[in-house]
């Protein structure tokens, strides 16, 4: 069992998903595309993701945005750093959404000449205001790391599980809607031809790539909420806000 860099376990649970991410990692690496701190057990950290973050403005619903949710991973701090530039508030989970107040809200007018530090996962601990979910409000954008992609809005993430379930939580909430868009940067080679989907997968309704931002048209359905195998047994207790929905179900 592995750590990622946002102190969560890489479980291999799916030996197809697990062979396409060793051949994702494989090849970054391969074609020397990796960078700091290495692709292997992580949302790999790629050459051109700065590239890919500028190419959002080319995302009419990245333009709307207001509120937006952000993964923490590295490949991402240059989308985190760019949402908070334009004057748009970002939420980043806590790691394993560990407390009663799991989301750190980085607000550009708190945050003065703070922005590149508040955007790092120290600095949005840091300089972040934690926050329970209702203080959250409704997202207009969500933003995740991918492993893997296909051109249809089949999404792969690290096996770890706490994006799809920090997704169902906030859909359990209210707080993602229909109308939330989902967008992932990512290096053209992690566009894959299929990807293996199952209900609690979360897909993507925008690709961005330092060349182009695809629109997916996904027809893969979002996850319908909390499923019973998407939470480990021991996060029923461990996450106080599964705790608390499971007490009002």
């Amino acid at each position: 069992m592995r750590r990622d860099d946002h102190g969560s376990e890489w479980r291999g649970r799916d030996p197809e998903k697990d062979a396409i991410r060793d051949r994702i990692w494989s090849l970054l690496e391969a074609e020397g595309v990796a960078r700091f701190p290495g692709a292997r057990g992580r949302i790999p950290n790629f050459r051109g993701a700065e590239a890919a973050a500028d190419r959002l403005d080319d995302v009419p619903a990245w333009r709307a945005a207001r509120h937006l949710k952000a993964n923490p991973d590295l490949p991402q701090l240059p989308v985190r750093i760019k949402a908070l530039r334009q004057g748009k508030i970002v939420y980043m989970a806590e790691p394993r959404l560990a407390s009663d107040r799991p989301f750190r809200e980085l607000d550009p007018a708190r945050l003065g000449d703070r922005i590149r530090a508040a955007a790092s996962i120290g600095g949005a601990a840091r300089l972040g205001r934690p926050l329970p979910p209702e203080a959250v409000p409704p997202l207009d954008l969500v933003v995740a790391g991918s492993v893997a992609v296909t051109r249809d809005g089949a999404r792969l993430g690290k096996g770890g599980g706490y994006s799809d379930l920090e997704f169902a939580l906030l859909q359990e909430l209210g707080l993602i809607t229909p109308d939330t868009v989902v967008v992932t940067t990512v290096h053209p080679l992690q566009i894959v031809p299929s990807l293996p989907m199952t209900p609690h997968d979360l897909p993507v309704d925008w690709i961005v790539t330092p060349d182009e931002a695809i629109a997916t048209h996904t027809r893969y359905p979002r996850p319908a909420g909390i499923a019973p195998d998407l939470v480990q047994p021991d996060q029923w207790e461990t996450i106080p806000l599964l705790r608390r929905l499971a007490r009002h179900r």
